[in-house]
């Protein structure tokens, strides 16, 4: 299968879903992974431009650890808008090009702005990418512009599981170690946060794991829920 995770910064699919995006490639499966925003306004000292090439650059070497393609949607930090062709148009391309089987994104009801439009405009473009006569405004010859299937979402946890009771869960505990690996990567955030607001993000994450795992009889765990709505139902469990 093909598999398309869609985030609003780099480091939130390592937060939410990574442990089940490791499973899914050692099944075989292909993985993308696009982060919307660049996460340049993610640090108090160093600069946005700055701090977009940092954080580009621990994004695709935390993919490189599952093996799992990294792309970036092109927006910078809480420039994303849902009810927007620019925005929409944009996810429309990432999933064509991506031609997924299934896609994880953000909750529809998170805890911040940029996170809550990626879950909106994710919901508009899976339904417009399936349209063969649609034309994105961001349309260039290089694009892949054949239609997308129109295929089931499946809603990630929220930062900390705040309001969120997933239907699914997925066994993560081979992978709990390499989860972790992945999300120190990004050491502008992880770092930051620990030296000067006092958080283990690592541990903050891998305790959210293990509460999961609780929840479903694993050592470690991933929640997720699917977006039930007409045509996006399906019959077969595609989370591994």
């Amino acid at each position: 299968m093909r598999i398309l995770a869609i985030g609003a910064h780099p480091d939130d699919i390592e937060i939410a879903c990574s442990g089940t995006l490791a499973k899914c490639v050692k099944r075989g499966d292909t993985v993308i992974v696009c982060h919307l925003s660049s996460g340049n306004l993610g640090h108090v000292i160093i600069p946005p431009e700055e701090l977009k090439v940092i954080r580009a650059n621990e994004a695709k070497t935390a993919g490189k650890l599952a093996g799992i393609e990294v792309i970036h949607g092109g927006f910078d930090d809480l420039e994303i808008y849902d009810n927007n062709q620019l925005a929409r148009d944009k996810v429309v391309d990432v999933i064509r090009y991506a031609n997924p089987d299934l896609i994880i994104t953000h909750n529809p009801d998170d805890y911040m702005p940029d996170h809550t439009a990626t879950s909106r405009l994710v919901f508009d473009a899976s339904f417009t990418a399936t349209l063969p006569n649609y034309v994105t405004v961001t349309d260039n010859k290089d694009k892949v512009n054949a239609p997308a299937k129109l295929v089931p979402i499946f809603y990630m946890d929220t930062l900390a599981g705040v309001e969120f009771n997933p239907t699914i869960y997925v066994d993560i505990s081979e992978f709990i170690d390499l989860k972790i690996q992945m999300l120190n990567c990004h050491e502008s955030q992880v770092v930051w946060m620990k030296d000067h607001d006092g958080i283990d993000f690592a541990d903050m994450v891998k305790t959210c794991s293990r509460y999961r795992g609780y929840q479903c009889g694993a050592d470690y765990a991933e929640g997720f829920r699917q977006c039930n709505v007409y045509l996006k139902g399906t019959t077969k469990r595609l989370l591994p």
